[in-house]
């Protein structure tokens, strides 16, 4: 085959794509039971129903990753599952590959959903330049060895190296078992050796390197040849003749943009400098100089090295075709390479990323989903409102008193003399006076789901998740509120038993014997538990009831709420099932 008609056919999969006749778009739906995710087409129409609980955006192949039944699976178009929900996680398609995660490990699958592996492994990335690093723990030494797989699935370079990255042009950086550094080609020979403590990714003909292990970063070629003297504290990969670098000032770091000889095309004055392409970057000074951590007030610039706009914006995406999403404190919207805002086409009031998703425009705005037509109109957005029986309506609301502090809560309608009851919702969800202009200390994002309605009782979940800036992790929240639509009562824990049984011991030690005797529960501190306490939090499922901790309560904070189910068989002598909690569901 010709170079030509080899460049030809790169173009097939992209042609076929534009003449699909139909093209879907994934959309979330609250409703009882959970957020239910389905597919529109370009004028909003619902084409795939909601019943799928999570959605992708479907490829240039036609296919999508879907989440049901708690796994993950392929559909087509027409919604049929190409890959049966089964697996833990499913990457993107690329070059008409997947990675797939279950309990075995890591596996690649073709389109027609085929594992093409012949084993399991440690790990595998996606497909570029029809290779894959692949990795697994040796059994001997507990290191982990990386090769490379072909499309075939196939072992096409040995499981020898120390560390693997993607190919670029037909070429890679590899480390070897000695400890030092090779370049490699698609078949694995060794092109070029490197005696260095540390070289990275290959590009642009270039390698970042490290003389020493608590050396600078420099350049060499890749023949080895010393291009640029080390000088850095962090070096990037070159991409069209810039890398990002940093070096250190007292204590603080500060990046800038060199070119291919290594001189400054931007000054290292900068908290943070991020690749937009197109030959444009953000550059970002930090809200507090003295704590990066809060975040960066961006301009754009070009790649010669000239501001284009002041510090004006909160975030910047990448460039497509011109075109950048970028959002300040109030709104989002596009701009040019120019950095100026792009008056013809959508501003959308709240934080997130718009962009052209094939014949629409799709916006993420402070983590809701609106959908445009290319001439700017809208033609779908998050529904707000989620009907139970009549006359009872939930409607979400959003709290944002500041750029870091966002809050989506429900109100419930139809209630007589519900004020009480959504004035307790607002203060579950954490809606309080937070001043606007200040720079907080932590971010806070609360949502709320609706997990149970039956009868009269309406089941409230409510999450949230605080994150201190700089912190290691944030704290999630979990609160429920269980109320009577027709009376309006809270309901709590003691509610639910008769006043004479003493319930704390009763569930306490059902929830020991679940420890002692389910491996699942392996993971609670010893002697952690005690007795739950008379008001310890719970929520109530069909045929359930489930007692929850906080993080760290009982257990590390990677096995989140610890939840033990108790079907109602199993305290029925306990419960008043003449009570009106009881009654509200039953």
């Amino acid at each position: 085959m010709s170079k030509r008609n080899q460049h030809e056919n790169d173009w097939i999969p992209y042609l076929l794509a534009l003449s699909r006749a139909v093209y879907l778009f994934p959309v979330s739906v609250k409703e009882v039971g959970g957020t239910k995710w389905g597919y529109i087409n370009e004028r909003g129409k619902v084409v795939l129903l909601p019943i799928y609980q999570g959605a992708g955006d479907f490829q240039d192949n036609g296919l999508a990753i879907v989440q049901a039944q708690n796994r993950t699976g392929v559909i087509n178009e027409d919604g049929y599952f190409i890959v049966k929900p089964k697996y833990d996680a499913i990457e993107p398609f690329s070059e008409g590959r997947a990675v797939v995660i279950d309990n075995q490990g890591f596996k690649v699958i073709d389109e027609s959903g085929k594992e093409i592996t012949s084993k399991a492994y440690s790990f595998i990335q996606n497909f570029q330049e029809g290779r894959a690093a692949v990795g697994e723990q040796d059994k001997e030494s507990g290191r982990y060895l990386y090769g490379y797989l072909n499309r075939r699935g196939k072992e096409v370079i040995p499981l020898s190296y120390e560390s693997a990255s993607p190919f670029e042009l037909g070429k890679t950086v590899v480390k070897l078992k000695e400890g030092n550094y090779a370049l490699i080609d698609l078949n694995g020979k060794i092109l070029e050796r490197y005696f260095y403590p540390f070289v990275d990714q290959y590009g642009q003909g270039l390698l970042a390197f490290k003389r020493t292990l608590d050396g600078k970063w420099g350049y060499m070629d890749e023949h080895g040849t010393i291009k640029i003297q080390p000088r850095f504290s962090q070096a990037g990969v070159f991409t069209a003749g810039r890398a990002i670098v940093s070096v250190e000032k007292g204590d603080i770091e500060y990046s800038g943009v060199i070119n291919l000889d290594g001189k400054f095309i931007i000054k290292p004055n900068y908290n943070r400098i991020e690749n937009l392409g197109e030959e444009r970057f953000a550059i970002g000074k930090a809200v507090d100089p003295s704590n990066p951590c809060k975040g960066y007030n961006y301009a754009v610039a070009n790649s010669d090295g000239r501001i284009l706009t002041g510090f004006i914006y909160d975030e910047v995406t990448s460039y497509q075709n011109g075109l950048a999403s970028a959002f300040n404190r109030e709104n989002t919207f596009f701009i040019d390479r120019s950095g100026k805002r792009v008056s013809h086409l959508p501003t959308v009031k709240g934080s997130g990323t718009l962009r052209f998703d094939k014949t629409v425009i799709k916006g993420e705005i402070d983590f809701r989903q609106i959908y445009f037509n290319k001439n700017g109109g809208v033609i779908w957005r998050h529904d707000p409102r989620v009907e139970l029986t009549p006359p009872y309506v939930v409607t979400e609301h959003k709290y944002k008193p500041n750029k870091d502090y966002l809050v989506y809560f429900p109100q419930v309608t139809g209630i007589e003399n519900g004020e009480s009851i959504n004035i307790t919702l607002k203060e579950l969800a954490g809606v309080k006076p937070v001043p606007a202009d200040t720079q907080l200390d932590s971010s806070y994002v609360g949502d709320f789901n609706l997990p149970f309605f039956q009868k009269d009782l309406l089941v409230v979940e409510i999450t949230g998740y605080d994150y201190p800036f700089c912190a290691a992790h944030g704290m999630p929240v979990r609160r429920y509120a269980h109320i009577n639509v027709k009376t309006g009562r809270l309901y709590e824990l003691k509610d639910l038993f008769k006043p004479e049984h003493n319930y704390v011991n009763r569930i306490s030690n059902l929830i020991k014997d679940q420890i002692k005797n389910n491996e699942e529960y392996s993971y609670v501190f010893p002697d952690s538990f005690k007795e739950i306490s008379t008001d310890q939090p719970f929520f109530i499922t069909e045929n359930a009831l489930n007692i929850y901790f906080a993080p760290y309560e009982i257990a590390p904070y990677a096995a989140g709420f610890p939840t033990f189910t108790i079907p109602f068989s199993q305290i029925t002598s306990l419960i008043a099932e003449d009570s009106h909690f009881w009654s509200s569901f039953h």
